[in-house]
């Protein structure tokens, strides 16, 4: 890594909710695939209060986390009782991660290893780049920019998206009419 290079890419991983009894504890809203790995204890995390927010700690260290039925309920050493847990209620916490770190899932992508990857089909032929990923209750979205310039927004699903290859640096859609590519009836007559 250079002098120029930063120390990695910040990601959200949570926010927080209501607090959870008496000392501190508080419910978390998950926003990553690897709560477990997140909220270790130790990890210290960015802590963005909400707009308009009193002053409120800038970082965050998990003392404990447990699972409580399907809500992840987590201490954190800066965190006393439960006045302290309710200040801090809807702040937005962030984790760094090295630019090479990949998930444990070798069937999971973080967003940066996607965005810039050639998009090509099924016989290779280039449909455009990934320029973003778009996170749904559902299904994830690939938003891919399109030779022609429109952005064409995939399911990312294995149907559809068959294959990542990151060391190749691209990307198979299985690619028909009105996905990416346009129906014939879309495409702008060129008048000669």
């Amino acid at each position: 890594m250079s002098a120029l290079e930063p120390a990695g890419i910040e990601v959200v991983v949570g926010r927080i909710g209501k607090p959870h009894g008496i000392r501190g504890e508080v419910t978390l809203d998950v926003r990553t695939d690897e709560p477990d790995r997140r909220f270790a204890p130790g990890t210290t995390l960015r802590a963005q209060a909400p707009a308009g927010a009193d002053r409120r700690p800038t970082t965050l260290t998990v003392a404990r986390a447990r699972w409580h039925q399907s809500t992840l309920l987590v201490t954190f050493e800066e965190l006393g009782d439960r006045n302290a847990a309710e200040a801090v209620r809807g702040t937005v916490l962030h984790a760094t991660i090295a630019h090479d770190e990949v998930p444990d899932d070798p069937e999971e992508y973080y967003d940066h290893q996607l965005v810039g990857l050639a998009v090509v089909d099924l016989d290779g032929t280039a449909l455009g780049t990934v320029k973003a990923l778009v996170h749904g209750s559902a299904q994830d979205l690939l938003t891919v920019r399109t030779t022609d310039g429109r952005d064409a927004l995939v399911p990312f699903v294995a149907a559809l998206v068959p294959e990542v290859d990151l060391e190749g640096g691209r990307l198979v859609v299985a690619d028909r009419p009105g996905l990416v590519t346009p129906f014939p009836e879309d495409v702008p007559e060129v008048s000669s």
